[in-house]
């Protein structure tokens, strides 16, 4: 059964770097574009970035506009993973962070069962 496995995240200070990873096991994600969401305490689950699908649109990438410019969408085909790099932390980056292979990187239903998710918290 495919399955994701998120983790990289942390307690960091506003201003600050992490990197999360996505990991795939029992398939692949070659052939999928993949897409990292967040669930904010308290709130609904959001989209956060996607990146096409390998051979697809020059490994294009989306990003939702609160992200835009501070996080980085990049996949590595060799280890079957794709990264979260975010910089410039806000508090309001606090949230469970996912990732899910998706149709495309603006057809966002996810495709896998939901993992279970890893923790940024940012301080002020």
């Amino acid at each position: 059964q495919a399955q994701v496995l998120e983790s990289g995240g942390g307690l960091v200070q506003a201003g600050g770097s992490l990197e999360l990873s996505c990991t795939a096991s029992g398939r692949t994600f070659s052939g999928y574009a993949v897409a990292w969401f967040r669930q904010p305490p308290g709130k609904e689950r959001e989209f956060v970035a996607a990146i096409a699908a390998i051979g697809w649109l020059g490994g294009s990438s989306n990003y939702a506009a609160s992200v835009k410019g501070r996080f980085t969408i990049l996949r590595d085909n060799a280890k079957n993973t794709v990264a979260l790099q975010m910089d410039s932390l806000k508090p309001e980056d606090t949230a469970v962070y996912y990732c899910n292979p998706v149709t495309s990187t603006t057809s966002l239903g996810p495709l896998w069962s939901w993992g279970q998710g890893t923790q940024v918290t940012v301080s002020s």
